[in-house]
């Protein structure tokens, strides 16, 4: 995917996710006050965060575009990680907010110094909504977070999953609230921040692990150690690093030769390794090798 292509289809996901929940965010948060429901009112909580966080979202993928200059030589597509720690840093807080509110509710509520009554139709439909509207912008977001495997969209999508359960444990927590158990109300609230609180995490593992240069997977570090090594001339695979900006990814490989071979054998051999790897596995921007004699004819230093 070209990356103008790549960019358009970003910010329309965050374009389109801002709107969405800055009317969700109004509506439930209204609705949650005057339909006197703590679940629907955490989960207006959670989409008010969620306009918070998507306004500095569409800054970092704005930053991502620029081109590559004297001090990014790769250009700023890790901004697209840094977007999505702060998205997971946002959900974190968000959900540790709605869980002490919605536990000082419910514990107020069987102590009986709470006025709370059963939640307004109007809350559940509101809720219900909140569901069909979530479901919608998750297909949406999690096709274009899977084509351009930007990290800040792939969290968003992550977040609407959030909210789809969020929303859903709102819901249930108001009609069993209607029939007169009350206490479900709160609790769903408290049940919401624990599933914003997971996604938070999962989303805060998945950024970290791309910004602190986690080497590849299991499947991609075999693959590429499986092509270098059918590769005429290479001895043994030692070291598989990977460095991963933006859509793409740089290899670092280091690998043991014959040390009787030239030099120009041993640097024909690195440029054959690049050259299949660039041409078998799809999103490699650059490969460098490193080679060395092998056990056999190393020379201690």
């Amino acid at each position: 995917m070209e990356n103008e292509q790549r960019n358009k289809q970003s910010k329309l996901t965050v374009i389109l996710g801002l709107g969405v929940n800055a009317l969700l965010a109004l509506v439930k948060t209204s609705v949650g006050i005057l339909g006197q429901s703590p679940a629907l009112l955490a989960d207006g909580i959670n989409s008010t965060s969620d306009v918070v966080y998507y306004l500095v979202v569409s800054f970092f993928v704005r930053a991502a575009e620029k081109p590559a200059d004297d001090d990014h030589p790769y250009g700023h597509t890790q901004y697209e990680s840094i977007g999505a720690l702060v998205v997971g840093a946002f959900v974190i807080t968000t959900a540790i907010t709605i869980f002490w509110n919605a536990i000082d509710t419910l514990f107020q509520l069987l102590r009986g110094n709470n006025n709370l009554v059963g939640s307004s139709m109007l809350a559940l439909w509101v809720a219900l909504g909140t569901v069909f509207l979530k479901v919608v912008l998750f297909l949406i977001t999690s096709r274009i977070g899977k084509s351009t495997q930007n990290q800040t969209v792939i969290a968003l999508a992550s977040d609407h999953l959030n909210d789809i359960m969020a929303a859903g444990a709102a819901a249930l927590g108001i009609f069993l609230g209607r029939l007169g158990y009350l206490w479900v109300d709160p609790l769903a609230g408290a049940v919401v921040a624990l599933f914003i609180l997971r996604t938070g995490i999962s989303i805060l593992k998945e950024s970290t692990s791309t910004l602190m240069d986690t080497v590849p997977g299991e499947a991609l570090n075999e693959k590429i150690t499986n092509l270098a090594l059918s590769v005429e001339g290479v001895k043994a695979v030692d070291k598989v690093l990977a460095h991963r900006f933006g859509l793409n990814y740089i290899i670092n490989l280091t690998l043991s030769v014959d040390g009787r071979i030239s030099v120009q054998n041993g640097d024909f051999i690195s440029s054959l390794v690049e050259k299949k790897i660039k041409e078998n596995i799809e999103n490699i921007s650059a490969v460098y090798v490193h080679y060395h004699p092998g056990e056999k004819y190393r020379v201690e230093v």
